[in-house]
């Protein structure tokens, strides 16, 4: 994906479900989504250990966001290991059957799974694998 192609994504789509969110502040996934928060990203957290974070209602897993919230998901964010990925892609192409979204299957850095990527693809969703998406905002809108 180019850097021209990532920074359409992330002018185009403002409402990411980020699955693996963690409630403690330390955690990559917390900054991470704190700082999309603050850019005007919607978070929508997927974490079936907590009932809120940042504020939002969270969600066991992608398909148990009721519809009127899984139709606004143009992204979905994944911090879970590389081995998880397959279930979460699985998931993201039922939203996509149902609501005709999300778009976008983002991998956050060091999460790589080719097989899951390649099965995202082909179900017609952007696949966007070992990068942070926060790196990836603050380096395509620093001058902004």
């Amino acid at each position: 994906m180019s850097s021209k192609d990532t920074r359409k994504i992330l002018e185009k789509y403002k409402v990411i479900a980020v699955v693996g969110l963690s409630s403690d502040p330390s955690k990559d996934s917390n900054r991470v989504a704190t700082y999309l928060q603050s850019q005007g990203y919607r978070i929508i957290p997927v974490n079936p250990t907590t009932d809120r974070i940042l504020n939002e209602k969270t969600y066991r897993n992608l398909l148990e966001i009721p519809p009127q919230t899984a139709r606004t998901i143009e992204i979905v964010d994944i911090f879970r290991p590389s081995a998880d990925v397959p279930s979460i892609v699985d998931q993201a192409i039922i939203m996509k059957g149902r609501y005709g979204k999300p778009h976008v299957v983002w991998m956050q850095l060091g999460i790589i799974n080719e097989e899951a990527a390649k099965t995202a693809a082909e179900a017609g969703l952007l696949v966007i694998m070992d990068k942070c998406m926060m790196q990836e905002h603050r380096r395509l809108f620093r001058d902004a």
